[in-house]
Order: C-alpha cells, then structure tokens, then sequence
C-alpha cells in the first residue's frame, strides 16, 4: 500500500507540512515542524496515526522551530543531513537526531522515502523522495527556488541539486516548504517546463536570474 501524505498550509509564512504515512502500521512522518504544532498532531490523531520520525529539509528557523515540541510530545526521531545536525540540537537538545546520507532509505512503516542531498540553500539540504512524490522543502518551489543569499547559500550549488530533482520521472509530485505557486503540488514535468529556475539552459544563466549578477570568470591557468 502506498504511503498517504496530508499537507497542512501552517504559520504566517505560508509552510507547508507534510504528514507521510503508512496507513497499516499507523507510523507517520512530519516535515519541518516550526509553527502550529498542536494542529500537526491533531491531523495524526485524527487518523489514527503515531509520529516516530521528524524529517528535515533544512534548519532554517521556519523549518525546525518546533522540533522540540513535536518530540517532547512523540518520541520522534529526527532525521537531517549531517552538516546542520547540530543546529537541531540547538533548538531541540532532548530530542534523538540522527543524520541522513544522500540516498539512505528512512522506513516509514512498512514503506519510507529516500533522501536526496539538495544543498544549495543551505549546506546540507536534503529532499525526501517517495513513491510518485519528493518532498523538496526550499529547493524547489512550484514556479520557483529557494534563495542564495543567507548564510550557507551557493547558487552553483543549487543549480546542480535543481538539476537532479529535475531528472526524477514527470510524473513525479513535488511538495515544496512553501506556498508560493499557483497550486500546492506540482509535478516534474510541470516544473520542467514552466518554472523559470529549470529553464535555465547554463549554470551561469540560472546564477544571473538568481543572484541578479553575472558570475565571475574563471580563473586562467597556466599555458
């Protein structure tokens, strides 16, 4: 049986949170608990299902800031790249964190999702990729990406990670950290096509759209 996924459009700056669960064992996931935690487990208990896993995107306050709360409440597991673990243990020092690798299965159940390293926007990003769907956090926007400019941004970087959710099949469903778009899920195919940050046809173009300014040129070696 397929994973089921509930999205919940949360806070004031328009997250989104995915519940992701196998509904014959009852596990279910969280994405980047920060705001209305209280109504993320009311949609669990609602159906039944018991969180054991926090899945992290990146540690920006509006992904993680309530980790703590969602944990004490759980038990939850925290999974997050390795290189902005320590920030959730700032914010969530009880709770159990546990770093991912690119391309580590996390179970969800009897099913789970992959982990795909999509830095970028922050140094060690990470989407969550399922069965007909990735969870792409702000790396990926229905119509847009994620910025470049706080600290741990790299624009080449997110070129390269846009790259690789650009590959996933078509039909791929994309659920990104924010309502930003037109519609809430999105598709591969759609993004391929429409999305100005895919249509890039060069690294250098898409770092001009992003950052506004023309990359350096390279450096000349030696004849």
């Amino acid at each position: 049986m397929p994973l089921e996924i509930v999205q919940l459009e949360v806070g004031l700056l328009q997250n989104f949170n995915e519940l992701i669960a196998d509904s014959s064992t009852g596990e279910c996931a969280v994405v980047d608990p920060a705001f209305e935690v209280d109504r993320l487990l009311a949609a669990a208990r609602e159906r039944k299902w018991r969180v054991t896993t926090v899945l992290v995107t990146h540690t920006h306050p509006d992904h993680v800031d309530g980790v703590d709360e969602l944990c004490a409440a759980t038990g939850a597991v925290v999974r997050v790249g390795a290189g902005e673990a320590a920030r959730v243990r700032a914010v969530a020092p009880a709770a159990r964190v546990v770093p991912v690798a690119d391309g580590e299965r996390i179970a969800i159940g009897s099913d789970g999702v992959t982990a795909l390293s999509t830095p970028g926007h922050t140094v060690d990003g990470m989407s969550y990729l399922g069965d007909g769907f990735v969870i792409t956090g702000d790396t990926l926007f229905i119509g847009g990406c994620g910025r470049t400019d706080f600290p741990g941004g790299h624009a080449p970087t997110l070129w390269r990670s846009l790259q690789k959710l650009a590959a996933l099949p078509d039909e791929t469903r994309i659920y990104p950290g924010h309502d930003y778009g037109p519609t809430p899920p999105s598709t591969v195919a759609w993004e391929r096509t429409t999305n100005p940050y895919l249509l890039c046809p060069s690294e250098s173009a898409f770092i001009t759209l992003r950052t506004g300014t023309r990359p350096p040129r390279p450096t000349r070696g030696p004849r």
